[in-house]
C-alpha cells in the first residue's frame, strides 16, 4: 500500500466552516494526480463520477445544457455510446466510462422504447443513475472508500424515508439500492426502521431530520460525514484513505463557499409546500435538492 508522507504533511489545515478555498476539488485533483499510485489514482476518479454522472442525465434530458467541466468524459464519449446502445451495435471500447453508465443507458432507452404514460413514476432518472453509481463504488475493493459510499446511501435514505413518513408518502416507492440498509428501511414499518442495533449514527439522522431549517439541517449532515471521515481515517493518516477524506472535506467546503442562502431557503419552502398539497414529484424533486 502507497504512502503519501509529503503530500499529506504539506496539506493545509481546513474546517468545514472555512470562508474560502484552500483548493478547488478540480485543483485538488491536478494537485494530488502526479503523485497517486495508478490503483489509487482509480479510487480518487470515483469521487469525480459523480460529476460525470450530472452530465450523462444531460446527455439524455437535457442535451442542450453545458457539461460539468469537473468531468472528464466527453459528449462525444457519451454520444458514440448511447447511439450505438441505441442501434443495437457493438458499443465503442472506452475505458475511461464505467460499466454502470451503460446500463444506466440500456436502462433509460428500454424504458423509452415502452408506452409508459400515464404511469407513476417515482424514482428519477437522477436517483436511478445515483443507485448504479452507489452500487458501483461500494464494490471498488476499499473498505474505506466502499464504506463512505454506503453512508452517503443510507443517510439520503433514512432521510428521505422519514420525510415519506412525514406526508404520508409510501416509502419504497423512493429508497434506493439495494444493500440491507435499503431493504430494511423498504419493509419496516417501525420507528427506527428495524435498523436500531445496526445503524449507530441513526438517532444523529433523526434528529437532523427534524430541524426545519434547511440550511443548518444541511450543515448538521454534513458535520456528521466529516466526523465520520475523522474517526475512520485516524490511524491512517498518510495513506489514500487520508487523501480521499480530504478531497471529500474540500468538497463541502467548496459546496457551502459557493451556496446561495436565500436561494437555498426559498426552494425548500416551495417544495414543503408542493409535498403539503399532495405533489407527486414533490419528494423527487426535494431529493435532487438535497443530494450528496
Amino acid at each position: 500500500m502507497s504512502k503519501y508522507y509529503y503530500l499529506i504533511a504539506g496539506l493545509p489545515n481546513i474546517a468545514l466552516d472555512d470562508s474560502k478555498m484552500t483548493y478547488s476539488v478540480s485543483e485538488f485533483r491536478k494537485e494530488i494526480e502526479g503523485q497517486l499510485s495508478k490503483a489509487d489514482r482509480k479510487l480518487i476518479d470515483l469521487f469525480f463520477l459523480k460529476y460525470e454522472n450530472g452530465n450523462v442525465v444531460s446527455h439524455v434530458k437535457y442535451p442542450d445544457r453545458d457539461s460539468d467541466s469537473r468531468g472528464r468524459i466527453t459528449y462525444e464519449e457519451f454520444n458514440d455510446l448511447y447511439k450505438a446502445l441505441k442501434d443495437e451495435e457493438k458499443p465503442p471500447k472506452n475505458e475511461h466510462i464505467p460499466p454502470y453508465i451503460e446500463e444506466f443507458f440500456k436502462l433509460y432507452l428500454a424504458e423509452e422504447a415502452t408506452d409508459v404514460k400515464g404511469e407513476k413514476v417515482y424514482i428519477s432518472w437522477e436517483d436511478r443513475l445515483a443507485a448504479l453509481y452507489y452500487d458501483y463504488a461500494m464494490n471498488c475493493g476499499n473498505k474505506f472508500v466502499a464504506d463512505w459510499f454506503e453512508l452517503n446511501l443510507n443517510i439520503n435514505n433514512m432521510l428521505t424515508a422519514i420525510t415519506c413518513r412525514k406526508y404520508g408518502l409510501d416509502k419504497s416507492d423512493y429508497i434506493i439500492g439495494h444493500n440491507e440498509v435499503a431493504e430494511s428501511i423498504r419493509t419496516s414499518n417501525a420507528r427506527d426502521f428495524g435498523l436500531g442495533d445496526t445503524v449507530d449514527y441513526l438517532p444523529e439522522v433523526q434528529r437532523i431530520a427534524e430541524e426545519s431549517d434547511l440550511m443548518v439541517r444541511e450543515k448538521k449532515v454534513d458535520l456528521l460525514k466529516w466526523k465520520w471521515l475523522d474517526e475512520n481515517t485516524f490511524f491512517k493518516t498518510f495513506d489514500i484513505e487520508s487523501v480521499f477524506a480530504y478531497l471529500l472535506k474540500l468538497e463541502m467546503i467548496e459546496r457551502w463557499v459557493t451556496l446561495d442562502k436565500t436561494t437555498g431557503e426559498k426552494t425548500f419552502r416551495e417544495i414543503v409546500g408542493a409535498m403539503k398539497n399532495g405533489s407527486e414529484n414533490a419528494l423527487e424533486e426535494f431529493k435532487r435538492n438535497n443530494n450528496k
